[in-house]
């Protein structure tokens, strides 16, 4: 559909997406009856058309099964199939479950805080306006910034690996090839419509949470004895779990393990950015946000725990996915294609979902008046073309840098990109204590939220608080004491450039209005 007509698009964003809560005084009855939830309820589709999203021209084109997939798609990626042998020789069997069982309750308490917000302001590009509304604006613009230089990183990470998983099958092929062979599909994908991408999403994450449940029944079978493994006479059991102790390594790792999971679960947050053109977002987004923690416990923390089982701590993440040596073990044919296979389907559905997510805070920050508002235009489709091609600009920028700086401007990058995703949660879990408090104070009671936290307050300063603590005490990592310092110089950065912006706006205005003052003396 074709842009809103000037002064529609000339409102101010919170008069169009922040539910009319006030600090000052009780709301009258009708304001009262005109509930956040209530206006999204109403611009959703109950009949399966396609509807705009709340006071904007993006198009609500995902369902419930989109949004599920998506949200446990951004999360399984190369981590989980290539990294986690590395993550399992630092903390030791034990403490790898560990980390994984903490960061994913971390996790799960910050969905539960995003769910309220979400719920209650189903709006693209949440992160950035709850901060904008319930922090103040310069957060806001700190937030987006963050957001998408995270996905905008990992673009360029995801299109290179894509080249060189290719290699294994044509190994005399350029890399360039198949990687401009991704940036092409990936972007064909986000270009034709919300539906398309969801749809691709939907089958790359499926296909990873089959190769995932494959590999947790068939180990299973295999510590039980009911398969053959090379190297056991007997049925392995759990022996290799505490074979060298609780915590061979001492606990220092198993914390240093917590940060790289926290960072492995970013993604689940996707549920925000996808709720403003997800159908029926009240039913949609909870139901997704419920079965975040058990899914990550089953994929995650089942897959690690058969690993550690069947290999020796040791012996895990030397050159090779700990997936392959598994299937190695037990006798499966063309386990390395096989996993090859579903690590490219990976890298496919990392890309997809980056590029989106990047796109929509591109998006979402023209829509807010944060960039020029050019960059919020959609087409007939309701794709928002300008900010597609912005968002994948940065992204081969970052894979640029990723090839001709990968010591100096690459890693920054990459540093940055780590904690942005903390950063996010964060301000999350804050926004959602400050929101209730607002709509308390306005005259509402808690039975009005379609979609309430539970066990608030607690439950959201526990996720402000682990989340922080995740942030701070990365001091005592020293591999990664690098990106805190970084990040810190960054988030300075972000809020200089956003008050040298809003000084720069605030001159223009003042020497717009002494023209015209200059004009109209001189025409009495």
């Amino acid at each position: 559909m074709s842009q809103p007509d000037t002064d529609t698009a000339a409102q101010s964003p919170s008069s169009q997406q922040e539910p009319q809560i006030q600090t000052d005084g009780r709301r009258s009855h009708s304001e009262q009856m005109n509930q956040p939830a209530q206006t999204s309820q109403s611009e959703s589709s109950h009949d399966g058309k396609d509807e705009h999203a709340l006071h904007t021209n993006l198009k609500r084109g995902m369902e419930s099964r989109h949004l599920q997939m998506i949200s446990l798609g951004g999360v399984i990626g190369t981590g989980l199939f290539l990294s986690s042998g590395y993550t399992i020789q630092q903390a030791g069997p034990i403490g790898t479950i560990l980390a994984y069982s903490i960061g994913a309750l971390i996790v799960y308490l910050v969905m539960l805080t995003l769910g309220e917000l979400s719920v209650a302001m189903p709006v693209t590009g949440s992160f950035h306006v709850y901060a904008e509304k319930f922090i103040g604006p310069g957060t806001g613009f700190v937030i987006a910034i963050q957001y998408w230089l995270t996905w905008t990183v990992a673009l360029g990470s995801e299109f290179t690996a894509a080249g060189l998983l290719m290699q294994r099958w044509f190994p005399n092929s350029p890399t360039w090839v198949w990687s401009a062979t991704c940036i092409t599909l990936i972007f064909t994908l986000n270009a034709l419509s919300v539906r398309f991408f969801a749809e691709a999403e939907f089958w790359f994450a499926s296909i990873k949470v089959f190769a995932i449940c494959a590999f947790i029944v068939i180990g299973s079978l295999a510590i039980f004895g009911v398969i053959p493994v090379a190297g056991y006479q007997h049925a392995p059991m759990f022996g290799n779990l505490i074979k060298d102790g609780v915590f061979p390594n001492g606990f220092m790792p198993v914390f240093a393990t917590i940060l790289t999971v926290n960072f492995a679960f970013s993604g689940t947050e996707l549920i925000g950015v996808t709720a403003g053109e997800t159908r029926d977002p009240q039913t949609a987004v909870p139901k997704a946000i419920h079965t975040t923690l058990w899914r990550l416990a089953l994929f995650f923390i089942g897959s690690i725990t058969v690993m550690c089982a069947l290999i020796p701590w040791r012996q895990a993440g030397v050159g090779e996915s700990p997936f392959v040596l598994v299937f190695n073990s037990i006798g499966i044919p063309y386990a390395g294609d096989i996993m090859n296979f579903v690590v490219l389907t990976a890298v496919l559905s990392a890309s997809n979902s980056g590029l989106y997510a990047s796109t929509r805070m591109v998006w979402s920050m023209g829509n807010e008046g944060m960039i020029p508002r050019w960059f919020a235009k959609t087409n007939r489709r309701g794709v928002p073309m300008l900010a597609l091609c912005a968002a994948m600009a940065g992204g081969l920028l970052a894979l640029l840098s990723s090839v001709i700086a990968a010591s100096t401007v690459y890693l920054v990058l990459v540093a940055l990109s780590g904690l942005s995703a903390v950063v996010v949660w964060i301000a999350i879990a804050y926004c959602q204590i400050v929101f209730r408090r607002r709509w308390l104070e306005s005259g509402h009671s808690t039975s009005e939220l379609k979609y309430r936290t539970p066990g608030y307050p607690y439950v959201s300063w526990a996720a402000f608080i682990l989340c922080t603590a995740s942030f701070v005490l990365v001091i005592f990592d020293v591999e990664q004491r690098f990106a805190l310092v970084a990040e810190l110089v960054f988030i300075v950065a972000c809020y200089g450039a956003y008050f040298l912006q809003q000084w720069v706006r605030k001159r223009k205005k003042a020497t717009e209005a002494g023209d015209l003052d200059t004009l109209w003396v001189a025409r009495d």
